[in-house]
């Protein structure tokens, strides 16, 4: 019985150890802009705009919450007030007024109460500030192309990289961006219908061939923060990952500098190659 409950201690210790060590590793996860295992929130916001949705969608939650509750307090009181044992002769009332009145104005309230942060977070998403640098994101089968038009026009492809973690997001040629900067992403695509989407980043819009769509993003972070092609786009659309470097200014600068001479005479030139040039 004693090594019984030793076995059973050692194995919960193991448990409570490991399920420790993946709440803290997804934790670090989540601030590099990558999912965690078992996560079941949305991830930690990187720009403004993520952190007005993941409040919006706290309060969405907790609003469901309480009139799920209050529903199902009423139909407990009506099952167990109003049962055939306790009423035999039921009541014929057929109508109340205040109570007519409560489920119509009450309703109108909450979705008005719903309705103005909705609105307010559809237009911070649509509405798009002056930018301090565009990007133009290609979707293609199965990679990414990115160019610079403000910064020497070069462009580059960014495709999976087998050897690079995290698996299925880590790729060969990293986006750059600035830390702190308004960026614009004017994105289309060159073959079928791509989306370009990086939840830190609470951007998703739809890449499509013969148009220009366009979104932005302002992270407020340094680090790598990834994303996925989000519409179903071929055989490889699980293998189309992205890669989103966010850098303080001089590191920019010079990551500029490098990727100037490198990617203008080969867009396959990888992103190590061009920050060792620029250094």
């Amino acid at each position: 019985m004693k090594m019984s409950m030793g076995r059973t201690g050692r194995r919960l210790l193991g448990l409570a150890v490991v399920g420790a060590a993946s709440a803290f590793g997804g934790a670090a996860f989540a601030e590099m802009g990558q999912p965690a295992p078992w996560e079941y929130t949305l991830q930690e916001a990187a720009t403004p705009v993520m952190a007005n949705i993941i409040w919006f969608h706290n309060f969405l939650f907790w609003l469901i919450t309480v009139i799920t509750l209050f529903v199902l307090a009423l139909l407990v009181i009506v099952m167990v007030k109003f049962n055939a044992a306790k009423n035999p002769v039921p009541s014929r009332t057929t109508h109340n007024t205040l109570i007519e009145v409560a489920w119509t104005i009450i309703p109108v309230l909450i979705l008005v109460g719903i309705a103005v942060p909705s609105f307010r977070l559809l237009f911070e998403e649509l509405d798009i500030p002056k930018a301090d640098l565009t990007i133009k994101a290609t979707g293609k089968q199965w990679y990414w192309s990115y160019a610079y038009p403000d910064n020497g026009k070069f462009e580059f492809d960014s495709l999976l990289a087998q050897d690079k973690k995290p698996r299925l997001l880590g790729v060969d040629n990293e986006m750059v961006v600035p830390v702190n900067k308004v960026i614009r992403i004017q994105t289309t695509g060159a073959d079928v219908i791509h989306s370009f989407a990086v939840p830190a980043f609470g951007i998703k819009i739809d890449s499509i061939p013969g148009r220009l769509n366009e979104t932005w993003f302002k992270a407020t972070k340094e680090g790598i923060f990834y994303g996925q092609c989000s519409e179903l786009c071929g055989k490889d659309h699980a293998f189309m990952p992205i890669a989103v470097r966010v850098v303080n200014d001089q590191e920019f600068a010079s990551w500029v500098e490098g990727a100037k001479k490198k990617y203008a005479a080969s867009p396959a030139t990888s992103l190590a190659s061009a920050s060792a040039a620029a250094q």
